[in-house]
C-alpha cells in the first residue's frame, strides 16, 4: 500500500517557532508527543465536534494542548500531569504561548486527584494520553464528566506495534502496561453507555461517543 504521508504532510500549514521547538524539546529528552498524523486527525475530528470545554489526562510538555487551543480559539482546556518536570516545562510554554487564560494546567497525579475539584459544568471532550496501562481507570473515573453525546479519545491504543504481538513476544517491562492495554480495548469497544471505534491512524486512537440515556437504556433491555 502507498504511504500517503508525505503528499498529505505537504499541505499542512507552517507551524509557529514555538511548535518547532517544543517538536525538538520532545525529541531531545525522549518525551511523546502526539505524531503529526495522529493529531491532525484529532484536530479534525474536534473541528466536527467543535468542543467548548476540554478535560485532558497527560499533559506532558504541553504541546497538545496547545496545539488543540490554537486551532479551537473559544475552546477552555483543563489538563493534568503528574510529573513534576514535565509539569514546569508545560507550564513554560503555555506560557511562552500567551494561552494561559485557556489553559488550566494541574500536576497531580490523575488517578488520585479529586475531580470534583474541576468545573462542576460537563466537559465536550476527554483526551486520554497517559500512562496507557491505567487507561481503563482513568475512562472509568473521568468520562461522568463528560457531557451527553460527548466524546472520549484515546491516544497510543497500538503501542507501536506491540498490541499484535504474543506475549512472549512483548520486552518483559511492557508486559502488564499492553495486556492491560489489550483488555480495555475489548472492555471499551463493547462498553454500553458509548459508541466506540478504533481508528488505525497514527499510534491508533480509539473514540467513544458518549450515547444519551434513553440510547443506553434501550441497549440494556435488548
Amino acid at each position: 500500500m502507498a504511504d500517503y504521508s508525505a503528499y498529505i504532510n505537504g499541505f499542512a500549514k507552517e507551524k509557529e517557532p514555538l511548535i518547532l521547538e517544543m517538536e525538538r524539546y520532545a525529541a531531545e529528552h525522549r518525551v511523546p508527543i502526539m505524531d503529526d498524523t495522529g493529531l491532525n486527525t484529532l484536530i479534525g475530528l474536534l473541528q466536527i465536534q467543535q468542543p467548548k470545554r476540554i478535560l485532558e489526562i497527560g499533559s506532558a510538555i504541553g504541546y497538545s494542548a496547545i496545539r488543540i487551543a490554537l486551532a479551537f480559539p473559544e475552546a477552555i482546556i483543563y489538563t493534568i500531569e503528574r510529573d513534576a518536570e514535565r509539569y514546569a516545562k508545560a507550564v513554560e510554554h503555555i506560557e511562552r504561548s500567551g494561552l494561559q487564560e485557556r489553559i488550566q494546567i494541574i500536576q497531580d497525579d490523575a488517578l488520585v486527584f479529586d475531580e470534583k475539584n474541576l468545573p462542576k459544568q460537563p466537559f465536550d471532550t476527554l483526551f486520554i494520553d497517559a500512562a496507557k496501562g491505567q487507561y481503563q481507570k482513568f475512562f472509568e473515573k473521568y468520562s461522568p464528566l463528560i457531557s451527553a453525546k460527548g466524546v472520549i479519545y484515546c491516544d497510543n491504543m497500538f503501542m507501536h506495534g506491540m498490541v499484535l504481538l504474543k506475549d512472549a513476544e512483548v520486552p518483559k517491562r511492557n508486559r502488564t502496561m499492553i495486556r492491560n492495554l489489550q483488555k480495555f480495548t475489548d472492555w471499551a469497544m463493547n462498553h454500553e453507555r458509548y459508541e466506540t471505534s478504533l481508528l488505525p491512524i497514527g499510534d491508533g486512537i480509539l473514540i467513544g461517543v458518549k450515547k444519551n440515556e434513553l440510547e443506553s437504556s434501550k441497549g440494556e433491555s435488548l
